[in-house]
């Protein structure tokens, strides 16, 4: 069996006294390739350096894959500054990276750059679209905004994912009409959290899975950090809602994620 995580922040600090632990529970748990998502140039020496680490090393348990974009949380004062440079990190290197992400809209925690927000947001959909890289997109509390803006680009269909799914059903469906996959993480195994719903009413061709770790840990590990090696525990979930062989699942969703990201 071979599961794909397809958004995974390992690469933080949270990992520095066990990554190497922590890649091969993700190994033995069969996730097999991790996709790690950009938040800003700051972070990028810390992502290339895992990246070196598990691609250069002999015998590594794991593959991964790269992406590069600006996160909405860190659009600030600086915002034009951090742009550029992560335009020019993508640029430098478009092969090296299988999509622009994360990127999107973040209205949880303060909608002060909410115009410098659409404003990046717009521009790296642009770069995506240049380059044929899929898009990685963070929403939070903005899932109505997102879904207009991008009926408003007027793009024929779009190539990407919405990572870290937390809309509803309608919101789900519009997103899969124009062209994105639906990204399913640990909430979905949350009790109360509703997203059970959503994966029972979207199709499994249109499901990736993901962990966003070190964050939002599935049952039974809730609360405590998030690790790729859970994916499986996604994935059983998925599968029990979908009333499914865990298999079936495991094949479909990293077909699905092998599409999107042409892995």
């Amino acid at each position: 069996m071979h599961l794909i995580d397809t958004h995974t922040h390992i690469y933080g600090e949270d990992f520095d006294a066990d990554i190497r632990e922590t890649l091969a529970r993700a190994a033995a748990a069969g996730v097999k390739t991790l996709l790690f998502p950009a938040i800003d140039p700051e972070s990028n020496d810390r992502q290339q350096r895992l990246w070196e680490l598990i691609e250069q090393e002999e015998g590594s348990p794991v593959r991964c894959h790269q992406m590069m974009g600006l996160h909405p949380t860190s659009v600030k004062e600086n915002y034009k500054e951090w742009l550029e440079e992560t335009r020019r990190l993508l640029f430098a290197n478009p092969d090296g990276y299988v999509g622009v992400g994360e990127i999107g809209l973040d209205y949880y925690w303060d909608r002060t750059f909410e115009q410098e927000q659409i404003e990046v947001l717009k521009e790296q959909i642009g770069w995506a679209k240049q380059l044929d890289k899929a898009l990685c997109l963070h929403v939070r509390k903005a899932y109505e905004e997102i879904l207009h803006l991008l009926k408003e680009m007027n793009h024929a269909s779009y190539r990407g994912v919405m990572h870290c799914f937390g809309g509803g059903t309608n919101q789900a469906l519009r997103a899969i009409e124009m062209g994105f996959y639906i990204g399913i993480g640990g909430v979905v195994t949350f009790k109360n959290a509703g997203m059970a719903q959503v994966v029972k009413e979207i199709p499994l061709e249109r499901i990736v899975l993901e962990t966003d770790a070190p964050y939002l840990a599935p049952v039974p590990y809730r609360g405590k950090r998030n690790e790729s090696a859970y994916i499986l525990d996604i994935a059983k979930k998925v599968a029990e809602i979908k009333e499914l062989p865990l298999e079936a699942v495991a094949e479909q969703t990293t077909h699905n994620a092998r599409e999107l990201f042409a892995l």
